[in-house]
């Protein structure tokens, strides 16, 4: 599918002011933004396998469309939600487990690039990925 690859982040936007209103601290905020993300999805039908590779840890995600999981942030954050296809668009909706609070997800295919979008409090945040 469009997604399967691996991806490797490229660039951000606004992703410092996003963690900020996340309430992840300064020094977690600086290396967030330089954490060399690669990601490799594998889709099968409904079904998605998601490696992320970090500077800070290695994760694997197994979810459903349009199934809740858990999922922790890079910073311990815990959240809960569903990730579904809209179009040519994967999105998700996630609730803190901390304060309840929403965080909105996109990831598309826009040209060469993933461009995953963050919503969270009013502040939005894009990440750009190349294959990789």
């Amino acid at each position: 599918m469009a997604f399967d690859g691996t991806w490797k982040v490229d660039r951000n936007e606004n992703y410092e002011k996003l963690m900020e209103a996340m309430g992840i601290g300064m020094m977690k905020r600086k290396l967030g933004a330089h954490d060399n993300l690669k990601i490799t999805i594998q889709q099968n039908g409904d079904k998605f396998n998601v490696k992320e590779a970090s500077n800070f840890r290695t994760i694997e995600i197994e979810f459903t469309l349009g199934v809740n999981f858990d999922y922790s942030l890079a910073d311990g954050t815990e959240l809960t939600g569903a990730w579904t296809l809209e179009g040519n668009k994967l999105v998700a909706t996630f609730t803190r487990k901390d304060n309840g609070k929403v965080l909105k997800a996109t990831r598309e295919i826009v040209g060469d690039e993933l461009v995953q979008t963050y919503l969270y409090e009013g502040v939005e945040s894009k990440r750009f990925f190349k294959r990789g």
